[in-house]
């Protein structure tokens, strides 16, 4: 079985096409996920493309032994990714499975390997091996201590996963709690604010394939009506501000939360200061 998740925008380099074998009786079933999608291949001659894959579903292909193994294994993706979310295509017949193989295989399509990016796991009969990029070393054991557990001590295990910083936590960092500052009850932009996203445009330019919300809040100064529309009005600045920089409008939405979400209290000036910002969610 083998396993790999990148995302939708490395999704051609991200296909890895693989061909099914029975060696000495192993079964060998292929799989590529691709953000919150599996995209599986038996051959190069079946494998899906970029352009044929439903983003968000699971697609599965591969041969098993018999229809009891392929009713079990679709039922685990089921369970894990949600039904109507499973395309069904795998073969049956042709091979034989190690012992236990099936519970240890629906064993290994755990939750968790959706936290694995650009990643790929293999089952090779009593061989597994993982790669890819996990964004903390807790979510590495996390992965690592899963697999170790679902598997008895006939299997080797191979780990390469590798610690990267999750989009979100890159936005995070760029911003380092700055806050990016209007003209006084305006959306227009300082100096300092347009230098502040100057960087946020560096950083966010190569998420590419991420949706990007910008989010515009106020302090509790004047009428509620007032301040949503205000932190709208400046979200949707700070969007101008980043699109003139390159970066795609198609990509990015904007919300006004106005008062009704403080980092602190409203009672003191620096706390106002804090609390009139922009914040950026990053998502798929």
């Amino acid at each position: 079985m083998k396993l790999s998740n990148s995302p939708i925008s490395n999704a051609l380099s991200g296909i890895i096409n693989s061909t099914y074998t029975a060696i000495a009786g192993m079964t060998f079933l292929a799989m590529t996920m691709v953000s919150g999608s599996v995209w599986a291949e038996q051959s190069s001659t079946q494998a899906a493309t970029a352009g044929t894959v439903p983003v968000g579903r699971v697609v599965i292909s591969g041969t098993v032994p018999d229809e009891a193994t392929k009713a079990a294994l679709l039922s685990r993706l089921q369970e894990v990714y949600g039904t109507g979310q499973v395309v069904d295509q795998l073969s049956v017949g042709g091979v034989i499975a190690p012992a236990n193989w099936t519970g240890h295989v629906q064993k290994l399509i755990a939750p968790n390997l959706k936290t694995i990016h650009k990643g790929q796991l293999t089952v090779d009969g009593n061989n597994v091996a993982v790669r890819g990029e996990v964004d903390s070393e807790t979510t590495k054991q996390t992965v690592t201590g899963s697999i170790a557990n679902s598997l008895n001590p006939t299997y080797t295990v191979k780990n390469a996963l590798r610690v990267v910083a999750s989009s979100q936590s890159v936005v995070d960092q760029t911003l380092a709690n700055r806050v990016i500052e209007f003209e006084n009850g305006s959306a227009m932009l300082t100096e300092s604010g347009k230098r502040i996203l100057d960087e946020m445009a560096h950083a966010l330019s190569k998420m590419e394939s991420k949706k990007i919300d910008i989010i515009g809040h106020t302090d509790d100064t004047g009428t509620r009506a007032h301040n949503v529309s205000l932190s709208m009005a400046r979200a949707d600045s700070v969007k101008v501000y980043l699109v003139a920089k390159g970066l795609a409008p198609q990509a990015i939405t904007t919300t006004g939360m106005g008062p009704d979400q403080p980092l602190v209290s409203n009672t003191t000036d620096d706390g106002r200061r804090r609390n009139r910002r922009i914040e950026f969610r990053v998502s798929q």
